[in-house]
């Protein structure tokens, strides 16, 4: 495929097909006009925001009472007021299905096997819901769950939600300091748990950290215990617990007796990821998260009923939660509890084949990790119910794009996604309606001004700066967790450009309509003054079949009085390697001629892992706090704190 050429483009059949196209010729009646490309309703969506979106709640067939108004305040980014005279609840959109079909179908690793029918997951939701109601849950209550990605976490969320409850949640891998950081701040009343989880063949026992967590949440009333690894579960040391059958037993299922709420009442508390301190509590709201997801799931991704959606998410990333809302889209959700490399990759392909996936969701590191081993699963593997390939986490590089195609199948819309826990969703994403270019995200979403500014808030058309958003948008978190005044919301995004978003990302608009993100822009390298996306040396160097991940930081330079930084690269090689100053040159050579000389790292330094969250990101600012000496805030935020040990002291970067 040439560069002038896309590499993928949806059929006219199957763009027509699509739920977008259909929405696309409703909102041209609705406008009174033809809309001839995406573009161009994306700008009416923009420039008559509230028309769009209303638009949107109708045809989206939203549950609940819309009211007469729309927006108020629109102008404002921080103060915008979105429907506020609806009431509506979130479970009672989700669960809209009844039947026998799939609503859930869970796989823990090769090991267990489970499925849920529509009717199945409504009973189990009603009769929690009952009990949480007679344990004293009441709206605006917190609920919180320390659980692997089990059928049982969603049916909880729901349960919550149509009380008009509050849910938040954390995976079991996290340590009882991360997970008290988080709930601790919430006061939940209620903690549903499981007694472990699965991991690479392993099970891990979660009962010591739920007793520890336990001591240090006050507020808990009531423990539900989810048994997983074994139906007989020891209760000792739990205090107010009981197992989740013996909570629901008395309660028959029945019709839900769903708490419709305003539109801006809290449905979700999520975490910051905490690297710089205690995290930060979003509050997210039960309209504006339902609105988001019904768009990005039927339009974006085009999830018609009856589909069947996959990603690879634990409870403690904001992808879980994204995946919830598919029921909104009356889709079976496919869950997955262990390690994505289980069978050396093969066992996410295995569940694609015999679930007949439609939408298989990863992280662009898995990507990179199965391109590394050349794994074919177009070989070896049955896909040919897979329509689009989501991943996100990182970006996701043009290599990795040319991998897809090559190497998992050549007819498949591969859509690259970029948002944050910040807004729950995407503000750019896929488009079942637009060509795939290499390295590119397709489209902004629908109803999300995004722009590119400079250092001086100035908009460009093309070239590298800030990801912006300019006008409100109904996901916007509410708030933050204790914060009366709104001080700390303000400063996380609206402090740096007035009255506008400014999301932390350094990417550039591209010729094609799109997006690529080149990394944080708290992260960007900056020598001599020339501003340098962190993923840009990525993309390079791990290409080399030597390096299986890298890290890049600018060190203050020299350290007793700096002038300016130097670039220093950490190279995490394959087992038995060594660097050397082959290979050095090798990897220096690599950026140089793909990207600029500013690129070319001054010190490229071994290192035997790379530090990440608990949602797989890589911690650029951590490790430069630990090569300066300073202290790394929050370890409870890092899925390997011990890995941050390894740059401390390094004698190579004291030269």
């Amino acid at each position: 495929m040439t560069p002038d050429q896309p590499l993928w483009s949806p059929s006219p059949a199957r763009a027509s097909a699509s739920l977008l196209a259909q929405f696309m010729a409703t909102a041209g009646v609705h406008a009174d006009r033809a809309f001839a490309s995406y573009d161009e309703l994306h700008k009416w969506s923009t420039e008559d925001s509230a028309a769009f979106w209303s638009l949107l709640w109708d045809t989206a067939g939203v549950i609940g009472s819309r009211g007469p108004r729309t927006l108020v305040d629109g102008h404002k980014m921080s103060g915008a007021k979105w429907f506020p005279d609806a009431r509506l609840n979130f479970a009672e959109n989700l669960l809209r299905m009844r039947g026998e079909s799939d609503a859930l179908v869970f796989w823990g690793e090769d090991r267990v096997k489970r499925r849920l029918s529509w009717d199945d997951l409504h009973a189990l939701v009603s009769r929690l819901a009952q009990a949480l109601r007679a344990s004293g849950v009441r709206k605006g209550d917190r609920v919180s769950g320390y659980l692997p990605n089990l059928p049982e976490a969603i049916a909880a969320t729901l349960a919550t939600a149509s009380i008009g409850a509050v849910w938040s949640s954390c995976s079991p891998d996290f340590g009882v300091q991360g997970v008290v950081d988080r709930f601790g701040q919430i006061a939940p009343k209620v903690l549903i748990c499981s007694d472990g989880y699965l991991i690479g063949g392993k099970q891990v026992d979660s009962l010591p950290d739920v007793r520890a967590i336990l001591d240090r949440l006050p507020t808990v009333a009531s423990v539900i215990l989810v048994p997983y690894l074994s139906d007989k579960v020891d209760l000792s040391g739990l205090r107010d617990a009981v197992t989740l059958q013996a909570f629901i037993e008395p309660f028959a299922a029945r019709p839900i007796d769903y708490e419709r709420v305003e539109f801006d009442h809290p449905v979700y508390i999520l975490y910051s990821s905490g690297t710089t301190g205690v995290p930060k509590c979003i509050v997210h709201g039960t309209g504006g998260t339902l609105l988001q997801h019904l768009k990005e799931h039927r339009l974006h991704t085009d999830v018609k009923r009856g589909d069947r959606v996959f990603y690879f998410t634990t409870l403690g990333w904001m992808m879980w939660n994204w995946l919830v809302s598919g029921l909104g889209a009356e889709a079976t959700l496919l869950l997955y509890d262990g390690s994505p490399f289980v069978n050396r990759g093969k066992i996410l392909f295995d569940y694609a084949q015999a679930e007949g996936m439609t939408h298989l969701g990863v992280s662009a590191k898995f990507i990179d990790a199965i391109a590394k081993i050349r794994l074919q699963p177009r070989a070896t593997h049955d896909l040919g119910t897979v329509r689009a390939i989501l991943s996100t986490g990182s970006p996701l590089s043009a290599e990795s794009f040319d991998y897809v195609y090559r190497d998992v199948k050549d007819d498949v819309c591969l859509s690259s996604i970029s948002g944050g826990t910040d807004i729950v969703s995407c503000f750019a994403l896929g488009n079942p309606i637009l060509p795939v270019w290499r390295g590119e995200i397709q489209s902004p979403g629908l109803g999300l001004k995004i722009e590119v500014f400079d250092e001086h808030g100035r908009a460009l058309p093309l070239g590298k700066g800030e990801l912006v958003c300019t006008r409100p948008f109904p996901s916007m978190p509410i708030g933050f967790w204790n914060d009366p005044d709104g001080a700390k919301y303000h400063a996380a995004y609206f402090d740096t450009y007035p009255n506008a978003w400014r999301h932390g990302d350094w990417c550039e608009l591209t010729v094609h309509g799109g997006l690529v993100i080149h990394g944080r822009s708290d992260a960007v390298l900056n020598p001599g003054g020339v501003r340098i996306g962190t993923a840009e040396i990525y993309r390079q160097v791990e290409q080399l079949e030597e390096v299986v991940e890298a890290l890049v930081i600018g060190q203050d330079w020299p350290p007793q009085k700096p002038k300016d930084i130097r670039v220093v690269l950490f190279v995490q090689l394959k087992d038995g390697l060594v660097l050397d100053e082959v290979l050095v040159a090798r990897i220096k050579q690599q950026i140089r001629s793909n990207t600029t000389p500013r690129h070319v790292p001054d010190k490229v330094v071994q290192v035997a892992a790379i530090p990440r969250t608990r949602s797989g990101k890589i911690v650029e600012l951590a490790v430069r706090d630990v090569v300066h000496g300073r202290a790394v805030k929050n370890l409870e935020a890092l899925a390997n704190p011990e890995a941050l040990g390894l740059y401390s002291g390094l004698p190579e970067l004291a030269v």
